[in-house]
């Protein structure tokens, strides 16, 4: 596989050699450098970590460098790379008790748990709502992607292709892809087809529950559980050795650490008038592997609860007011194996006035999990001199519920699939935007040697109904190398 993928860099390198060496403009004049930075903040009460209810509260600051270097008159190689580094709520609460650690240092995929110390009379506390100090609040994401692009003497024909890497601390991932592209009708109309492939490879963490539980063979008095009081929905502390005690239904590590993605896309854009453009796309997406996160707690409505913390909070245990129990799982996320995505959209943009741009969007998607979407999105660039050009945006969101989901403490423990996750619940969403370019042909701003060719300042403001809210705020800059 790693010989196919590297297949994907060489290729267009090998059509450089057959291409004449007439003189010919150059397909990118000198290099280029793009800079985006972004800040992500959100708020919500559904997080899928602690199965459906609980603190979403995230963020998380990115930035990505693409350098964009011509080899020759007709190559391009381009060189991609962002680091985001997040902190997550619901992603401490991997481990939400005090006092204990869920052993999340495993990085040689040792599925044994670790612990710190705790003083006897040390109480042990968690909540939902609360985040944890564990080592999964915060993480940070790696991507690198090496391009390059080969485009015919004619400039009608465009093969392109990339090799990427990302990394975070439970996630890595191997990608390649292929793209062709071709110009008919005096450049009127283009045809795109791709390819890509990606390789991903899990290294799982686990509730701190469900991971000591299945590591010590159900031993209620060993590790973390040891000295710990469990109590039932009633704040009665059980007998750990009953045959009633808690026990997870999901009682094995998962053993397929692979989750493998392949698509293939077809693109065709037709210039219909001086005005107006639309182009119509579409994307095949196949999956396999593990596609459930071990991560995310799951609750089953047929089977009592039982919970580690202060019991007089266990009444109020779906309210915010809840700062000190927390309820063990009955099971973490399970999903099929497999998953086929298939969405079309069709771009259509209208030039209303020299000053005055409308760009619509339409995406369909459904898959066979049985969740259906639709995307609408309108952006109006007005350009309110040669330089600077303000541009507003909307986009709407609908979808349906996956077959697989169902809120906290729905789920039934007869079902082979489910998930708590509300990226797979039904909800709409609606997202305004406005940004600010600056657009500088002649690239008289100067950075350095660097020419600024634009740059520009977007804020988005993001509503779902199920109460994720979020923002973002993003400054890009695209520079010249003179």
């Amino acid at each position: 596989m790693k010989k196919i993928i590297w297949i994907f860099i060489i290729f267009p390198m090998l059509l450089t050699a057959q291409e004449s060496k007439k003189f010919k403009k150059r397909v990118l004049e000198s290099a280029e450098i793009d800079i985006l930075s972004s800040y992500y903040t959100q708020s919500g009460n559904n997080a899928a970590v602690t199965g459906g209810i609980g603190n979403e509260d995230l963020q998380d600051v990115a930035t990505n460098i693409n350098v964009s270097i011509p080899v020759n008159a007709d190559d391009v190689l381009t060189i991609d790379a962002t680091v985001s580094a997040y902190t997550s709520a619901s992603s401490s609460n991997l481990n939400p008790f005090t006092g204990a650690s869920s052993g999340e240092d495993d990085d040689d995929d040792d599925d044994r748990p670790s612990y710190t110390k705790r003083a006897a009379s040390q109480p042990i506390t968690g909540s939902p709502w609360v985040a944890s100090s564990g080592a999964s609040k915060s993480d940070v994401w790696l991507n690198a992607t090496l391009g390059y692009s080969h485009s015919s003497d004619s400039r009608n024909t465009i093969i392109a292709s990339h090799l990427s890497v990302s990394n975070e601390f439970d996630y890595s991932s191997l990608g390649g892809g292929l793209n062709w592209t071709q110009l008919f009708n005096k450049k009127n109309t283009e045809i795109g087809l791709g390819i890509n492939v990606y390789l991903d490879h899990w290294r799982p963490v686990y509730p701190t529950e469900i991971k000591t539980y299945i590591a010590n063979g159900g031993n209620l008095n060993a590790d973390f559980f040891q000295g710990v009081n469990i109590y039932n929905q009633s704040g009665f502390v059980i007998d750990k050795n009953s045959a009633n005690a808690w026990k997870p239904q999901t009682d094995k590590f998962i053993s397929n650490k692979a989750r493998n993605t392949y698509t293939a896309s077809i693109s065709f854009s037709q210039i219909l008038s001086k005005n107006m453009q639309i182009s119509i796309f579409s994307d095949l997406t196949y999956q396999s592997g593990q596609l459930a996160n071990p991560m995310q707690r799951v609750y089953f409505k047929d089977k009592p609860n039982f919970y580690i913390g202060n019991p007089s909070d266990i009444q109020r245990y779906t309210s915010p007011d809840n700062t000190q129990v927390f309820q063990l799982a009955d099971a973490y996320e399970q999903l099929p194996e497999t998953r086929l995505k298939i969405p079309v959209g069709v771009r259509l943009h209208y030039f209303i006035t020299d000053f005055l741009v409308l760009r619509t969007y339409y995406r369909y998607y459904f898959d066979d999990w049985d969740l259906f979407s639709h995307t609408v999105n309108i952006e109006l660039p007005i350009k309110l001199s040669d330089k600077f050009t303000l541009i507003p945006d909307y986009r709407y969101y609908i979808q349906t519920q996956a077959k697989y989901f169902a809120p906290y403490n729905q789920h039934l423990s007869s079902q082979t699939f489910y998930t708590s996750d509300y990226d797979l619940s039904a909800y709409s969403s609606n997202q305004f935007g406005i940004g600010l370019r600056y657009s500088d042909a002649l690239m008289d701003m100067k950075l350095w040697k660097l020419g600024i060719k634009n740059i520009n300042l977007n804020y988005h403001f993001y509503d779902r109904t199920t109460g994720l809210k979020a923002q973002i705020v993003s400054m890009g800059m695209s520079l010249s190398l003179e």
